[in-house]
This record gives structure tokens, C-alpha cells and sequence, in this order.
């Protein structure tokens, strides 16, 4: 049996981060032979990825990387099975150099193929960590983003990466990109805009929201307690120009029927119309970016956020991941 030496093992496991007496079983069973070990590791990654295969691993970290001329970004996390090991030092550490490779990747696939360590693979760096940890240790979700100018937020908890994308490139714009990636993590918009609704979902989804509304105002009623307001629309998008033409005609006709002066109606019709507007668009503020009241203002949109700051700028991309 080869001899193997303290500053052997130590080695090993500066290479890895397998525990010491891992290290030392590893290179007695590979004689000595460090690429043997490394390889004894992973195999004891691979049988304890075979027995936690139906584990869940929804902790870990949500990491986020630009880069240097601000153009492409990727985010992704690096899932574990408990919060002990997610808040490991280690374990952040590991997603963080992992970050570094993946900015240069397009796809999950690609990521994982790519070499992380000598002729390791991320592929494989997950594998030897699962027998290093004793946890379920994968890659989860995996986003890239290209634009003129990209930014990246991370939540402090590490439980949200997202990036956010510019029109163009501009004194102010790591500012205005890094809010809009903030708003992102923090309210989960699922799409830029209304315009990138399909009418299927539009649909289906103005059928079960007013289903749902209906129910909760008949238990509302029997309590004795104001109804809920029941749309007839749900976004922007349902609201063609005869639908908001309509909707003016009635407000002036409810106008004139109340024995209001026509002379007074430009100063109430506005209003009036904002409200048909916003009953009527409710979904376009829970999911569309754009739309949504700007976290650091609610006085304002995204979109009116973004515009303010220099004109003709857009945001033209989203990412986010997330480990629940």
C-alpha cells in the first residue's frame, strides 16, 4: 500500500474540497495517484447522486455575471438540498467561479460541458461536490441575456439573480439597468409587455380571474361587505381603440345624465377613462414589466422610469432565476 504523506492529502483536498479522511481513503485506494482520486471521488458522487436522485433540491444560490463591456450576462443557481450548505462559504465560493465560466456559455448544456478545473467539466465539478457534500448538488436554471447594455442584481440572500437589458449604452445607463434588473428579482414579471401576451392565454386567463371574483363577492354579499369590481378585460391588449372610444361614450353619456355642464367634462372624463383603464388592465401590472408601478416610485411605471432618462431608451430584456 503506497504511503501516503499529510501534505498529500491536503493537496487533495485543496483540489476538490472533499473532508480529509475522504482525501486519504481516495489516494490510498488510487495508490498515490492524484488523477486516480479525483476519479474515486467522483464516483462516490456519482452513488450518492443515484441514492438522493428524488430529493429535493430547492436551496442553494442564484448567481449572476456580466461582461466586461456590459453586452451579455448570464444568471443561474446552483441548487443544494438544505440551507446549512447553501450558506457554506465554500459552497457560494464554488457557484462564483462557476459564474466565471458561464459567462462564456449560451446554454445549460454548454455550461455543462465546459471545462472547469483541468479536464474536470462543470458536469463534473457537480458530480465530485455531491460526494464531497452527501447532498443532491445540481445545476438548475440557466438563462443568458445579449443587449447593448446589461446589468445584474442578485438578492442579498442569494435566492434571486436577474439581468436587465438597454437599448443603448449611455452615462447613466448602470444605473437604470441595474433598478430595472431590481425590479425584476424583486416583483417576477413573467414578459416585457402586454403586446408579448398570446390571446389564448388572455383568454383563458380573464375566464378564470372573473370565475374567481364572482366566487369571492358571493361570500362578500352574504357577509354583508362591499363587492369586489368585476372586469370585463384584464390587459391593455383587449382594449382596442372602439373599446376605449365606448368606454369615453359612456362616461359622457353618464356625464350628461347626471346633469353635469358639458363645459366641466374635459376636467372629468380623463379621470374617468384612467379608471375604466386600470380596472380593465389588471393583470398587465402583476406580469408585465413595463407596466408594472416602478418599485422606487409608484407614481410611475417602468416603462415612464426608463423613458425619463434619456429618450428613446428602452428596456429590450429580462432574466431571472430563482430557487423557489
Amino acid at each position: 500500500m503506497a504511503k501516503i504523506a499529510a501534505a498529500d492529502v491536503k493537496k487533495l483536498r485543496d483540489m476538490t474540497g472533499a473532508g480529509m479522511m475522504d482525501c486519504k481513503k481516495a489516494l490510498v485506494e488510487a495508490e498515490g495517484d492524484f488523477d486516480a482520486a479525483v476519479a474515486v471521488l467522483r464516483k462516490k458522487g456519482q452513488k450518492v447522486a443515484a441514492k438522493r436522485a428524488d430529493r429535493d433540491s430547492s436551496e442553494g444560490v442564484s448567481m449572476a455575471k456580466v461582461n466586461d463591456d456590459n453586452t451579455k450576462g448570464v444568471v443561474f443557481t446552483l441548487n443544494c438540498e438544505t440551507d446549512f450548505v447553501a450558506k457554506n462559504d465554500d459552497f457560494v465560493n464554488l457557484a462564483e467561479k462557476m459564474a466565471e465560466v458561464a459567462i462564456n456559455c449560451n446554454t445549460k448544456d454548454e455550461f455543462l460541458a465546459a471545462k472547469f478545473e483541468g479536464d474536470l467539466t462543470i458536469a463534473d465539478k457537480v458530480l465530485e461536490q455531491t460526494g464531497v457534500i452527501g447532498e443532491k448538488i445540481e445545476i438548475g436554471d440557466f438563462q443568458v441575456l445579449e443587449a447593448p447594455y446589461v446589468a445584474s442584481y442578485i438578492h442579498a440572500n442569494n435566492s434571486i439573480a436577474a439581468l436587465a437589458g438597454l437599448s443603448e449604452n449611455f452615462d447613466n445607463a448602470a444605473t437604470v439597468a441595474r433598478d430595472v434588473a431590481m425590479q425584476v428579482a424583486a416583483m417576477k414579471p413573467s414578459v416585457l409587455s402586454y403586446k408579448d401576451f398570446t390571446p389564448e392565454f388572455l383568454d383563458q386567463e380573464t375566464d378564470a380571474r372573473i370565475a374567481a371574483i364572482e366566487k369571492d363577492n358571493i361570500e362578500l354579499g352574504r357577509l354583508g361587505k362591499t363587492l369586489k369590481h368585476v372586469p370585463t378585460y384584464i390587459s391593455m391588449a383587449q382594449l382596442s381603440d372602439e373599446i376605449i372610444a365606448k368606454a369615453k361614450a359612456d362616461i359622457e353619456a353618464e356625464l350628461k345624465e347626471q346633469g353635469k355642464p358639458e363645459k366641466i367634462w374635459d376636467r372629468i372624463v380623463p379621470g374617468k377613462l384612467k379608471r375604466f383603464i386600470d380596472d380593465n388592465t389588471t393583470i398587465d401590472k402583476e406580469l408585465c414589466l413595463l407596466d408594472q408601478d416602478f418599485i422606487k416610485d409608484g407614481d410611475k411605471s417602468v416603462e415612464q422610469y426608463v423613458s425619463e432618462q434619456k429618450e428613446g431608451l428602452k428596456v429590450v430584456g429580462f432574466k431571472r432565476v430563482s430557487l423557489k
